[in-house]
């Protein structure tokens, strides 16, 4: 559950930064970032700071992926030990 609100953030995240620099390239939106300071939107019905919400967002989709790790097969997982088995 986590991972899925995890993706729906990230994914809204960057159509945010896609609709506020038209790219998603690291180069283009560091450039672009000192213009766009002063910028606001409206969000979920709320006049919100672009920047803030965008990072925001794509913190929330950054948790959310964190919480996949231990679901990783090929992770050594010490804390899941198999039951052992009784005859």
């Amino acid at each position: 559950m986590v991972n899925r609100v995890g993706d729906f953030g990230f994914a809204l995240g960057i159509m945010g930064v896609f609709l506020l620099y038209d790219a998603v390239g690291f180069d283009t939106v560091f450039a672009a970032t000192p213009e766009k300071v002063g910028t606001y939107f409206e969000f979920l019905g709320y006049n919100v700071h672009a920047l803030t919400t965008l990072c925001i967002l794509l913190f929330i989709g950054a948790m959310g992926k964190s919480a996949q790790i231990a679901c990783i097969p090929g992770c050594p997982m010490p804390w899941r030990a198999r039951p052992r088995c009784r005859r």
